[in-house]
This record gives C-alpha cells, structure tokens and sequence, in this order.
C-alpha cells in the first residue's frame, strides 16, 4: 500500500455505475418484456442469463428442507444467535405513534405505519450472503411489516444457496423466488402472474440491478444504490499493525472496487501496517481480488496530529470506521461522517457485518455525511394528525386565509373562510 503525507483534500468518491446506453436499453427491454408477458419473460430470462429452464419460480418446502441438509447444526446456531442480536438491536429502533392536545381541543400528531410489502433482492453466486437476509428481514419484521419477498437467481441446477434459504426460513419468510437480474426487480415492481408486486425494494445487485431500481423507482420506493465496500482505520501509534492490516484485507477481498484506507499521525505504524499487508495478502485466497482494490483504492494517509487524522475521516466519511487509539471514546463526539463507527481493537468490522446487532447495509462512496444505514425507519411512513377545533381555527382564520392570497391562492382561503359564514 502506498504511504503519503496529507497534503490537500481526500476522497472516498468513486465514479457510480450508471452503466451504458447499450446496458440501458436493455433493462428497459427486459423491464417491458416483463410486464407484458408475466411470467413466461421471467421464465425466458432466467434460461437465458442463468442457465437454467425453471417450470415453478417458487421455491418448494421441499427446497428448503433440502437446504438444511447442507448447513450444519454449529452453522445453525450461528445464524439464530446472530439473528436475536439483530432483533434486539433493531426493537430499540421503533418509533410510537403519538399525539397531543391543546387546550383550545387542537389535536396534533404523526401515526407510524408499516409498509405492506417489501421485496429482498438478494444477489446470486458468491454474493448470496446470509447475512444480509438476515439484516434486510429483521428490521422489517420489527418495523411490522406483513409481506417479505425474496428474489434470487438461482444456480445452475436451480435452486438457490442453502444458506439463503435457511435464514430466510429461520425468519419465517416463506415468498421466495428463483429470479435474479432486472427482470426479478421488474417482477417486484409491476407484478406477474406468480409475483405480486411490493411498496419498496431493498437490496445490492449488478450493474443491470442498479440500473432497474433506478427505472422502477417512482413506481416503487428503493433503499438505495450500494456502491463497493469501504473501510478506514483511524489509528494511533498505540495500535496494532498487525490487526490493522487484517481489517484492511476484511473489505479489500470484497471488490476490486472495494476501498481500503488508514489514517494515523505515526510514521511508524504506516510503514509497519504496509509491510503487514503484503505479507497477509501472501496467504490470501482472494488475493488477485484483495491486491487490486489495495493498488487502485487503498492507501495510508499520515497526518501531522491525531485531530487532523479525525478531519481527514470525516472527509472521507466511509461505510466502516474503526477507532483504534489510546482512547477511542473520547474521539467519538468529534466523528461526524461514519456510516457504523467499531470503537477499540476488539471491535473488528466483522463484528458488525455478522454478529453484534447494528445494520450492515451502509452508506458508501462518501454518502455517510448525508444518509445513514438501514433501520426499522427504512420501512415504515409516517402520517401527520391535525385535528383543529372551532375556536383554534376561528382564531386563525384571518391568518391563514391571509397567507392564502399571499400565494396568490384564493379558493384556500376561501376554504377556511367557509366555515364562518352566516
């Protein structure tokens, strides 16, 4: 990894996928196909793109019977204790309807709803990752959401991975579709024959993925477009090279596009976790994957002070932050750009991808200074309650038919005036 001295502005900004014309055009052909002809262009695409001729988009009870026989008991328990830590992580997260009263009998409110149906795209091949069933249901579970869909492409013998479909079981959801692509996201968002169509779509994709939520979006909500994976470590001369450089690896062998930085004021530490990471990547099975993101999108940057180090982070504003000085607490008020901040050598950024409990679908590509993970808020919206009573509004009347024709709208006005007429 290359070390440098901070000396002007740093950047976590990678250029999004928008994708080609070519690639345009053609989810646009499949998002029509799909509404026009349901099921069968759902069938027509998954041979094509996945290889396989399904004659049921549904998976069985039987599949997923089938699944537990290829996830371990160990691996089991695995799941369902990591999915009570997200359960109970995510319960802290709800919000109550609420109300309140004036003494002139106005009443003033906001009413939370749940959303009625959301769908999980869940990527297939090595992307199809338990986890996220498990960190994209539970907080709609816990929001009160009545209908979870999961659509994924199958594989070549077409079902889909075990352990998908054993968390997605262990969860109770039972509306699971073997289609991947746009034309899964086409399906969630118009409807066929097989899939009723869903309110919001969640979920990471390809770039023919990314290119269809942003065309359906308007018909349905989208979460977001999730950008490569990210990590900064803000460390000081009391850390870890070691420990350091593994964290770094932890994101670099997601993507080749994945981003990877440490910021320190030590000379030292920059030098040793450089050396560190060419020694670990050595032994690392994604290595061809973990040295590229390192080479175009890692680096050590080495500031004068660990309050310029704190500076720099926030200009960077990542997805995972982890603090690891002398006193990582007392850094935490002054972070103001972190999509999940890991605090102390102990809190690996593992620890939130799999176990402790807070969200691992993030903001990345420096949209943590603006946006935030995903929440029970995600899937739920919110209502205003305005009951006004006759004394409030006739004490009010003039005002607000006042502000009325300042807008130059006469029937609003009219509208409270109405009701004081003899």
């Amino acid at each position: 990894m290359k070390v440098e001295r901070v000396i002007s502005r740093v950047s976590l900004r990678r250029t999004i996928e928008s994708g080609t014309e070519e690639q345009r055009r053609a989810v646009l052909e499949i998002i029509a196909a799909v509404r026009a002809r349901g099921d069968e262009a759902l069938k027509s695409y998954t041979e094509k793109f996945d290889g396989v001729r399904l004659d049921s988009l549904r998976v069985t009870d039987e599949e997923i019977e089938t699944a537990y026989q290829h996830v371990s008991e160990e691996a089991l328990r695995i799941i369902r204790e990591a999915a009570e830590n997200i359960r109970d992580y995510h319960e802290r997260q709800k919000k109550e309807s609420w109300i309140t009263a004036k003494e002139d009998g106005t009443m003033l409110g906001q009413k939370i709803t749940p959303l009625d149906a959301v769908g999980l795209y869940v990527p297939g091949g090595t992307a199809a990752y338990p986890s996220s069933v498990l960190m994209n249901v539970i907080p709609a579970q816990v929001a009160g959401v009545k209908r979870i869909v999961i659509t994924s492409p199958p594989n070549k013998n077409g079902t889909l991975p075990a352990g998908v479909l054993v968390a997605a079981n262990e969860l109770g959801v039972k509306e699971i579709y073997k289609v991947g692509g746009a034309q899964a996201i086409a399906a969630l968002a118009y409807g066929t024959e097989t899939i009723r169509p869903v309110d919001k779509i969640f979920g990471p994709g390809n770039i023919y993925v990314a290119l269809a939520k942003r065309e359906v979006f308007g018909q349905v909500a989208i979460d977001m477009i999730a950008g490569p994976s990210e990590i900064v470590v803000l460390a000081d001369e009391t850390a870890n090279a070691n420990e350091i450089a593994a964290d770094l690896l932890s994101q670099a062998e997601h993507d080749e596009r994945a981003s990877a930085i440490l910021v320190t004021p030590s000379m030292k530490l920059a030098l040793a976790v450089a050396s560190e990471v060419e020694k670990q990547l050595e032994t690392l099975p994604r290595k061809a994957i973990a040295a590229s993101a390192l080479k175009n999108y890692g680096a050590i940057y080495v500031t004068e002070t660990l309050a310029e180090a704190v500076e720099v982070v926030n200009e960077l504003a990542p997805e995972h932050l982890e603090v690891m000085t002398a006193e990582p607490m007392q850094l935490l008020g002054q972070i103001r750009h972190a999509g999940a901040i890991f605090l102390g050598r102990f809190s690996s950024e593992p620890v939130g991808d799999y176990f402790a409990g807070p969200n691992h679908v993030l903001p990345t590509n420096g949209t943590a200074r603006f946006s935030s993970g995903l929440s029970v808020d995600e899937f739920v919206k919110k209502s205003s309650i305005i009951f006004y009573s006759e004394p409030a509004l006739k004490r009010n009347v003039e005002k607000i038919a006042a502000f009325a024709r300042l807008e130059g709208l006469e029937a609003h006005a009219r509208a409270v005036e109405e009701r004081f007429k003899k």
